[in-house]
């Protein structure tokens, strides 16, 4: 069966001053109706029903995600009481659902992308869980065919087409991986759009759980050692104490380093459907659409000789911007920012001066 893992403990500091510590961009509902996580547990629930969907969060936002996530049970939301990158968070959610069942399949993803294309989604899922149960030890992700020459994903090189299967197959094609590809630099990357053999990596998997395990077992045995001793103590009195220990001791790593990177079956699905990893305000610009000058407002707002901007505030606050072109407008009730549109990747730059002075009830 298929169990879905859902990673949801980044900190989303790009998306400051709205994501804050205690409410990151995972909660915040930038684009629709629903929050970021609430519409990925929507999206899965066709593949995967409430009791095999597992969220993996910070210890702290726990409570926030029961009480937006009703459906799902409290005991399958896992708090980490610490950050160690995705590949304990990984390892931990295999071990849970191999618990659970001895030939779990998983799909594992963030929970802040928008995918809005759900019947494409579940299906290119549900096919690259038959890849995975036909050859042991096989790793599936999804490829999304760039757009332009973006320098702040990682690619994936496929190599040889696998040979079509059927109906299953659904119209979708999948390819050996080649290899995978670090964020380049604007000139690579525009070699690779130019090549067309190159994705840009979804961060979406699909193994089997005793698969991922075996990953980890051969590769990262210490970390694997300290999550099996978590998993195995799930009913001590003691837990908290002995998963807050253990956890800490495990050396963070990305499950691309700690395995992607050194597996040797994996394969990449062309995605049929839609996909943008919400990164930054300009994301929800392109998500939520802008008016004929160019502006996407979400809040009150009175613009003249305003374009090309994301304005963004509270209903009762009005927000006023005068012969400005490429802004950024973010208005909360405690802080506000004001950047340029072109700039903002100098976000991240700007919360870690934050912290350096000490101001964290801004953080």
């Amino acid at each position: 069966m298929i169990h879905a893992v859902i990673m949801a403990g980044g900190a989303g500091t790009r998306f400051w001053p709205e994501s804050r510590a205690d409410f990151p961009k995972q909660l915040l509902t930038l684009t629709g109706e629903h929050s970021m996580i609430q519409t990925t547990v929507d999206r899965v629930k066709n593949i995967a029903p409430a009791e095999r969907i597992l969220v993996v969060t910070g210890e702290g936002l726990v409570e926030k995600m029961v009480n937006q996530l009703p459906s799902v049970p409290r005991e399958f939301i896992i708090g980490e009481p610490c950050r160690r990158d995705t590949a304990p968070c990984i390892g931990l959610a295999a071990l849970l659902c191999l618990e659970k069942d001895p030939q779990a399949t998983m799909v594992v993803m963030p929970a802040d992308h928008v995918i809005e294309q759900t019947d494409a989604f579940c299906n290119a899922v549900q096919y690259a869980a038959k890849l995975v149960e036909a050859v042991p030890g096989r790793i599936a992700t999804f490829g999304i065919p760039p757009s332009y020459p973006a320098e702040t994903f990682g690619y994936i090189e496929r190599g040889d087409r696998l040979a079509a299967d059927g109906d299953n197959a659904k119209g979708m094609t999948a390819f050996q991986v080649k290899q995978f590809r670090e964020k380049p630099k604007i000139e690579i990357a525009e070699r690779y759009m130019q090549a067309g053999t190159f994705y840009w990596n979804s961060g979406i998997f699909v193994w089997k759980a005793a698969t991922i395990l075996d990953e980890l077992r051969r590769r990262e045995p210490k970390m694997l050692a300290h999550l099996e001793t978590i998993a195995n103590q799930r009913q001590s009195p003691d837990f908290e104490k002995i998963f807050a220990s253990e956890f800490a001791a495990i050396e963070g790593v990305s499950i691309d380093y700690a395995v992607m990177e050194h597996a040797d079956e994996i394969v990449v699905i062309e995605a049929t459907f839609d996909w943008d990893d919400v990164g930054n305000w300009s994301a929800v610009g392109r998500l939520r659409g802008s008016d004929s000058h160019g502006n996407t407002v979400v809040g009150r707002h009175l613009g003249i000789d305003t374009g090309d901007s994301i304005i963004r505030g509270q209903d009762e606050h009005l927000v006023v911007t005068l012969g400005v072109q490429g802004l950024i407008v973010v208005q909360t009730p405690d802080a506000t920012l004001v950047a340029d549109r072109n700039n903002e990747e100098s976000i991240r730059d700007l919360v870690k001066m934050i912290k350096d002075k000490g101001w964290n009830h801004f953080l």
